[in-house]
């Protein structure tokens, strides 16, 4: 289990020369800390002196949102794991015996098909992660203004995982042959980081105000 090892570890398994854990799951455990940073905000906030001045309208929304992210954090942990898992499956496709025509048509459907569900992790970290940046903006209006820099941090930090995760969609893409599954799934990395990259910046310039 990934997240069993210790952070030393943990990026020493990234830096070897095994290709998993890669990209995909580095960029679903970048999406979890930028859900931990935001919902530390959350505890250094809710119930503090700065949260009994809110109106009764931001303390629901901040306590809403606190508890969505502490969600969204074991929901990418989950996906950390999962992304290498999914790319294993492919490695098992590409070893296939192809020895005879049915043997290389039986390996090129198994090698797509695992593809398609190694691409469906990534592109649900996306998803996730866009989830994530949506809840930030009412911790950088509300939170505890000594913890705005983290919020920011926690933004920069879900949409790297949003747009990293979504690389390995691209790339997985690229061997496929189902057309009209390449032009759906495309169309959604394509909104995902539009809104992604949208909402990551607005939450940096209330945070850039708020550090004058």
């Amino acid at each position: 289990m990934l997240l069993e090892k210790s952070v030393k570890d943990f990026i020493g398994s990234v830096a070897s020369n095994e290709p998993a854990p890669g990209g995909g799951s580095v960029a679903a455990l970048s999406s979890s800390l930028g859900s931990a940073l935001t919902a530390m905000v959350g505890n250094l906030t809710i119930g503090r002196k700065s949260y009994e001045k809110l109106n009764a309208e931001q303390q629901q929304a901040l306590d809403a949102n606190f508890e969505k992210v502490q969600g969204l954090i074991e929901r990418l942990n989950q996906l950390t794991e999962e992304d290498t898992t999914a790319f294993n499956g492919v490695m098992k496709a590409f070893k296939m015996p192809k020895e005879t025509d049915e043997d290389k048509k039986a390996r090129k459907a198994a090698i797509e098909e695992a593809t398609k569900e190694a691409l469906e992790v990534p592109l649900t970290v996306g998803k996730e992660s866009l989830e994530v940046l949506k809840l930030q903006q009412v911790f950088a209006d509300y939170g505890n203004p000594n913890a705005i820099t983290d919020v920011g941090v926690g933004a920069l930090l879900a949409y790297a995982g949003l747009e990293g995760a979504l690389f390995n969609v691209l790339i997985n893409l690229q061997g496929l042959s189902d057309e009209d599954y390449i032009a759906d799934v495309k169309k959604q990395c394509e909104e995902l980081t539009k809104e992604g990259n949208r909402l990551k910046e607005a939450t940096l310039k209330t945070v850039y105000e708020k550090l004058g």
